[in-house]
């Protein structure tokens, strides 16, 4: 049985996404930048990014969220895309993914609006399904998409939840409470790990969420 194994704090991703919702704090933020060798910021956060003395390799979206100062300061960095259809984490995403990027990391996507929120993580699947792994982490823990059988690094006592999407076949070894396939969004969070790492066998794509 094939299994990936995932350590979070041995993820290396390429390139942050920077959305318009609550930053977590700046130690995270901090942490996740480092690691990255580009940054672009949806245009709605560029303004609190650059409050912040952080200056983003690009700025993207279709703009319509910039202050006239930062068009005109930073108009060398901005990347318009009228493009109704998709969200501006979404259209960062795709253009990093057009320049062949495939590992990112997205801060400040969740907050301000709940709906926005459930939304932008819910993209996170549909971005696994294109090619690219995209994690996002928060204030109190980080969503990882996820597809078939994975290993996870943890410790016993850390808060899981699991959430569905297509995958079937769920199962879990190491967890407080079983798996299945849910037929509802809410019925596999508020789990629990009991030892260093805890595995979900499936086959298709799922979410997971583990707390710190």
């Amino acid at each position: 049985m094939d299994t990936t194994v995932f350590d979070i704090a041995l993820f290396q991703p390429e390139a942050a996404v920077i959305g318009n919702g609550a930053f977590p704090r700046r130690e995270i933020l901090d942490h996740w930048l480092d690691r990255v060798g580009f940054t672009v910021c949806c245009d709605g956060a560029a303004d609190h990014f650059l409050s912040l003395g952080l200056i983003p390799d690009l700025i993207v979206g279709d703009c319509d969220s910039l202050s006239d100062q930062v068009k005109l300061q930073y108009g060398q960095i901005i990347c318009k895309f009228a493009d109704q259809e998709s969200n501006d984490q979404t259209k960062a995403v795709r253009y990093l993914a057009s320049k062949g990027i495939r590992n990112m990391v997205i801060l400040g996507a969740t907050g301000k609006r709940d709906d926005h929120t459930l939304g932008n993580i819910s993209l996170l699947v549909h971005y696994l399904e294109c090619g690219i792994t995209v994690v996002m982490p928060t204030d109190f823990g980080v969503f990882i998409p996820c597809r078939n059988n994975m290993t996870f690094r943890s410790f016993a006592g850390q808060q899981i939840s699991i959430f569905r999407f297509a995958a079937e076949h769920l199962q879990g070894e190491n967890l407080k409470y079983p798996l299945r396939d849910f037929d509802m969004f809410w019925q596999g969070t508020l789990n629990e790990s009991t030892e260093k790492s805890f595995s979900i066998y499936a086959e298709g794509c799922y979410l997971v969420y583990l707390a710190y």
